[in-house]
């Protein structure tokens, strides 16, 4: 008999990394995407691999949100790291970046794939509709901008494919789910 892995592979998850990203919640994913076997790969929502956390941490990731543009089939799942996502994105929703970050997200959702996200994470899925109706949580100070889907006070919210998480603090109590899906 061969040396065949019958083991079913994990899926792969694409994880978008605002500048600055908030490195708590991008380094929760991370880790348990490695300790669990589950190939991702990290792109700048910016002009430059080179990005930092919001800590002033400088992180050089795997690519560029146009480099994934066109290659959503290639993942399973999405994952949005926020970070100052929202004051960043009022300030840059004119760039090429953010409006390639807009178009990945909206193709994971119209291929059914996995949506991930902790903080602004429930907002951006409600800007684009794919959230409507759906049971989502957000960072208190989003809540209130949330039109089509129901914002929850829970720390974290499953529904459907839509994992979400109110904020970095309580994504661990969402990343065994997470890592269950993916696995």
């Amino acid at each position: 008999m061969s040396d065949l892995n019958y083991k079913t592979m994990a899926k792969k998850a694409a994880v978008l990394a605002v500048n600055p990203v908030n490195g708590m919640g991008l380094f929760q994913y991370l880790e348990g995407f490695f300790e669990n076997g589950i190939d991702y790969k990290v792109y700048a929502v910016a002009d430059s691999k080179e990005i930092k956390t919001n800590s002033g941490l400088a992180l050089i990731v795997d690519d560029v949100i146009s480099g994934l543009k066109g290659r959503e089939a290639e993942f399973d799942a999405v994952v949005f790291a926020c970070g100052d996502a929202v004051p960043k994105l009022s300030e840059n929703m004119d760039k090429q970046y953010n409006k390639d970050m807009m178009e990945v997200l909206g193709n994971f959702a119209k291929a059914g794939k996995l949506l991930i996200g902790h903080c602004a994470a429930g907002m951006l899925f409600d800007m684009l509709g794919i959230a409507d109706g759906k049971r989502i949580a957000v960072h208190p100070y989003a809540k209130a901008a949330i039109k089509n889907a129901d914002a929850t006070d829970e720390k974290f919210e499953i529904d459907g494919n839509i994992y979400t998480a109110q904020t970095e603090n309580s994504m661990w109590m969402m990343m065994p789910e997470v890592i269950k899906a993916l696995k």
